[in-house]
């Protein structure tokens, strides 16, 4: 059953009721919201989860600000449901796309205890803001005559590319296996855009495997009418990275976007931990940092399935490479290679539990990062100031990679070897892309740019900046449309930004 109603201490603040997929890298950024939340005094809240997921998010939501300001309301999550394992309440769980659409739709069984919950919040709530893959939230919200705001965990320009695949249907004049005169796969150009150009294998990769194709463009009208539908949509970026793209968005497309991000520096700044609460591996980037030697940091990602074959061709790469590295490894009981990590002991460490990758980015040692591209690491790389390898394999992941690579320039590109997605990528062009990336001219010029998007990253946060201003505006207008909040109440007015 759900906990007891939350009742907080309130003090004239808006209460929001704040709700994520459940996925860690959907859960993440809106824990980091909450806590910006409760940093700023800009509001309590009300976080609703399963109970699988709540140790999760207890330990993601900082102490220091008080008790009285953030609740976490735990949702039963329903059992012995087809196509679901026993016990799994995350997508991380789940090993293959039918599953994933069984728990979509599992997870819409929640709603009557959600909008129970909600309906007994005290004080009540000011607003709704939900990932849009619990695109029946909308129905929720609006029996309970509560605002709404979208949050998707994708880039502007991800969300933007997806909008004008649906305009202009390129797909309908592509087909896959197209080249141009080069061999390459032939490419289409953006009207809005001219300069960005995307292959059919862009436009598709977030549809999955071809036999998910159907469902998961079922599933995608879905959330694209939870978000049009929505009083909002959240955004994790800022101005200083994707400003042409929100600017679009907000001038041609619906609903208003704030743009609030990043998310990752939107945690107060803690003590670091005492060296000896340190795991073994942030030792051991310490001692690397003491020698100067600089390290590459690799993650692919946690829920693409990645052959283990091919992971072994990246273990392959990377000793080739000769570089220092560390690699959080997933799934946790791979096998890398008989010897291999006795091999490269002295080089490199392979971590096979759950890490805080932003701790490890912010490190001082690491100069590069391996990436599959998820947006959440492609924040936590740019707020870190380190330049990508970039090897995008599902979802947002291909656009996000176009754009870092051919109009940010803060990364190299992994090649597969028959120049599609989902192409075996040997070890050599592992060795190649990732020495390049951390030795050679394209990786220099892409730290110096990628050091400049930091800075503007910590100015977008700070107090006064333009995501603090689009947080505080953000829940003005919202509020200002419930009852709950008047507008002479909610000291959140608007800005020109």
């Amino acid at each position: 059953m759900a906990s007891a109603p939350f009742t907080s201490g309130y003090h004239g603040l808006p209460h929001l009721a704040i709700f994520p997929f459940m996925a860690k890298g959907h859960t993440m950024p809106l824990i980091q919201l909450v806590n910006y939340l409760r940093h700023h005094q800009l509001a309590t809240v009300t976080f609703f989860t399963t109970p699988g997921n709540a140790a999760f998010i207890r330990d993601g939501l900082s102490s220091g600000a008080g008790d009285d300001d953030v609740a976490v309301v735990e949702l039963d999550f329903p059992a012995d449901v087809p196509g679901i394992p026993p016990g799994v309440e995350s997508a991380e769980g789940l090993a293959s796309m039918a599953s994933f659409f069984a728990f979509t739709d599992a997870v819409s069984l929640l709603r009557p205890q959600f909008d129970a919950s909600v309906a007994a919040m005290q004080p009540p709530a000011s607003f709704i803001v939900a990932d849009a893959f619990l695109y029946w939230v909308n129905e929720s919200a609006a029996s309970l005559s509560i605002p709404k705001v979208s949050f998707f965990g994708i880039s502007t320009f991800a969300q933007v590319m997806r909008e004008l695949r649906i305009r202009h249907d390129p797909c309908a004049v592509m087909k896959p296996g197209d080249v141009d005169d080069d061999g390459n796969p032939a490419t289409f150009s953006v009207p809005e855009f001219p300069h960005i150009k995307v292959t059919f294998e862009d436009l598709m990769a977030p549809f999955g495997e071809p036999s998910a194709i159907r469902m998961m463009m079922e599933l995608d009208g879905k959330l694209g009418k939870a978000i049009e539908e929505s009083q909002g949509l959240i955004i994790n970026t800022f101005h200083g990275l994707e400003a042409p793209y929100i600017k679009f968005w907000n001038e041609h497309v619906k609903p208003r976007a704030w743009a609030i991000g990043p998310l990752c520096l939107a945690n107060p700044a803690f003590a670091p931990a005492p060296a000896a609460a340190q795991p073994p591996w942030m030792k051991w980037l310490d001692e690397k940092a003491a020698a100067g030697r600089p390290v590459l940091y690799i993650a692919l990602g946690t829920l693409a399935a990645i052959p283990e074959v091919q992971l072994k061709e990246v273990a392959d790469g990377l000793e080739r490479a000769g570089l220092d590295f560390i690699w959080a490894v997933r799934p946790k009981s791979i096998d890398l290679g008989l010897g291999f990590e006795e091999r490269i002991k002295d080089k490199g460490i392979v971590v096979r539990e759950w890490v805080d990758q932003l701790e490890i980015l912010q490190h001082e040692s690491i100069r590069g990062f391996l990436s599959h591209c998820g947006w959440n690491s492609v924040l936590e790389s740019v707020t870190a100031g380190v330049p990508l390898a970039v090897w995008p394999m599902i979802a947002d992941q291909p656009f996000n990679a176009r754009f870092l690579v051919d109009e940010l320039k803060i990364a190299i590109r992994v090649s597969t070897s028959d120049r599609t997605m989902r192409g075996f990528v040997p070890s050599e062009e592992i060795s190649k892309v990732v020495r390049e990336l951390m030795n050679g001219e394209a990786g220099t010029e892409a730290t110096k740019r990628v050091v400049e998007l930091s800075a503007l990253a910590k100015e977008a946060v700070d107090e006064g900046g333009l995501s603090w201003i689009a947080v505080k505006e953000m829940i003005g207008e919202l509020c200002a449309t419930n009852d709950v909040h008047g507008k002479e109440e909610v000291n959140y007015g608007k800005q020109d930004v």
